[in-house]
Parts: C-alpha cells; structure tokens; sequence
C-alpha cells in the first residue's frame, strides 16, 4: 500500500525550496523528493509543482509514498574488521559513516553488502533480503560493536535476550555540557515526533519505554566524556535521551548542533555481552575507541 503523508508549512519556511523542506520533515532523503515531485506525488494545494517550488507559510503539501519495489541487497568485497566469528553469529566492528542495511539512497557500500560477500548465504533471514542476519543496529555515524546471526535459530535467540533485558550493551560518548551528577539514569518512553518524522523524542504519546544508564568518565568543562549503558533499545534511544537531559552527544546535528569541524556524532558502541545461542556461554567484547574519538578527547584536553 502506498503512503500518504501531508505536511502544513510554518510561518519560517516561506521561500525554502520543496525538496530541502521536506527532507527535512520526513523521512525521505532529498533525492527521493525530487523523484516523486517529478512522478506528480507531490502536491501543493492540490497542484503539482517543480523540485525548485519555493514555499509559500500556508502552503498545503500533500505526499503519496509508493510501496517500495522488492530489492535484493548484492554482494560487495568490502573490508570487514571482524571480532569474533564461529558457526553462528560474527561480532563486527563497524567504522563510523557506514550505513547498515540497504535503503533509499543507500543501496551500496552498507554493512549488509559486506556481509553478503563475507558469509555467502549463512546469514538468518528472518529481517528479509535487505536486511540479513541484523538483529539489532546502529546509527551510520556511530561507530562500534554489531552482532549478525547467520542463522534463524541464532537470530531469534539473540533477539529474544534484548527484548530481556539480558543483552549487554555499552557505549562512550563526548557530551556538551558539565554533568552536575556523575552518575544517573534516564528513565523516559521514547516515540516519533509528530512535528518531524526523521526524529525521535521523549514522549507518553505512541511511545515505548526506554532507560538509559550513565556515569560521567571525565569532565572537560563544557563537555564530558560519558559512558552509558542500555537497559532498552530504541531508536536514537542515547542521543533523544541525552538531549533531553540538557546534554546532547558533540556532533549530533539532528539532536543537538552539528559541529563545522567535525562530522557526526562522537559516539562509539564500545561493549557487547550476550549468551552464545547454542553454546549457552556468556561472551563479552570490547572495541577500542576509534582514532576520531581520541582525536576529539585529546582536543579537549588541551583546551
């Protein structure tokens, strides 16, 4: 079934053009806007318009989202820095600014493509063919520790100790701002925002319960080195919940304010723990921090 999303400019958005505007209120990427303004899926005040359209502050849109064509994700001879692997699962390192799965405007160089190379066809199938053998993910900008199954049994093993509870997760971050409290847990559901549908946010509407652990590592006058830990795993779950504490994660455009001299978020999945699904042993693995990482502390400690 096709989507239908209808958007009502602000008073502010008079004279931004459509495809930047809508970019950045849904979740579509400029390129697809573009597509659809084209294809006449887009309408304002019931007519259809170019993608250079300047909004008017009444302006009605309209945007009918076809149901996505089927996709294959293909096999690509990407370098993988692989921690662990045995039969049934692989822990993978991802650097920050690789996307994860296939989707719109990223049908090459993910995670995904990588793995298709690495294991052939031992991946579980349970999350489709875009998204083999995923149990769980994280942000393009986020660098750190991933598991994959490679098979059903495996996948829905893991998937069932996250919805526990049981499935270790850290992660260490550069926050803005200076902790009064060294040590805390946010306690707040998370659910999409209904302003924005790129983003998440702290709400009781239509919303999952999410806590959030953290202890402050160092303090660098504004700024903090933080580790956290994930009781839930919720989309954006740190960055929603550390914006909404005040300290939002340095770099983190969507969140908090993009930084010109660096690109994305600074956070790292730093540790995972979980119990081997066949073997019944816990395991444990740590990543250390990435160069960019330690870079931003090292700036911050010469400040």
């Amino acid at each position: 079934m096709s989507e239908r999303i209808v958007v009502k400019t602000e008073e502010n958005s008079a004279g931004v053009r459509i495809d930047k505007y809508l970019a950045e209120k849904t979740e579509l990427t400029r390129s697809a806007v573009q597509g659809l303004l084209e294809k006449g899926n887009i309408l304002v005040n019931g007519k259809s318009v170019n993608k250079n359209y300047k909004l008017k502050s009444d302006d009605s849109i309209s945007v009918e989202v076809p149901e996505p064509e089927p996709m294959d994700a293909l096999p690509e001879n990407i370098p993988l820095d692989i921690v662990y692997e045995d039969d049934d699962l692989l822990v993978v390192n991802k650097p920050k600014g690789m996307v994860v799965h296939p989707a719109h405007g990223n049908y090459r160089g993910t995670l995904v493509n990588a793995l298709l190379y690495h294991c052939g066809g031992s991946l579980s199938g349970i999350n489709g063919v875009v998204r083999p053998g995923i149990v769980h993910r994280i942000d393009k900008d986020t660098s750190g520790l991933l598991i994959v199954a490679k098979n059903d049994k495996s996948h829905i093993n893991l998937a069932e100790q996250i919805k526990s509870h049981s499935f270790t997760r850290e992660y260490e971050t550069i926050a803005v701002g200076y902790f009064r409290d060294s040590n805390g847990t946010v306690d707040a559901p998370i659910g999409r925002s209904r302003t924005d549908r790129k983003k998440m946010c702290v709400t009781y509407e239509n919303s999952r319960n999410a806590v959030t652990h953290y202890s402050v590592i160092k303090q660098y006058g504004g700024y903090a080195h933080v580790r956290l830990r994930l009781e839930t795993g919720r989309t954006h779950q740190i960055r929603v919940h550390l914006a909404h504490i005040g300290h939002p994660v340095f770099g983190d455009g969507v969140y908090g304010k993009p930084c010109r001299y660096f690109e994305g978020q600074c956070l790292h999945a730093r540790k995972i723990g979980f119990i081997h699904p066949v073997s019944g042993e816990y395991m444990e693995f740590t990543s250390e921090l990435p160069e960019y990482f330690v870079s931003m502390l090292n700036k911050l400690e010469k400040m």
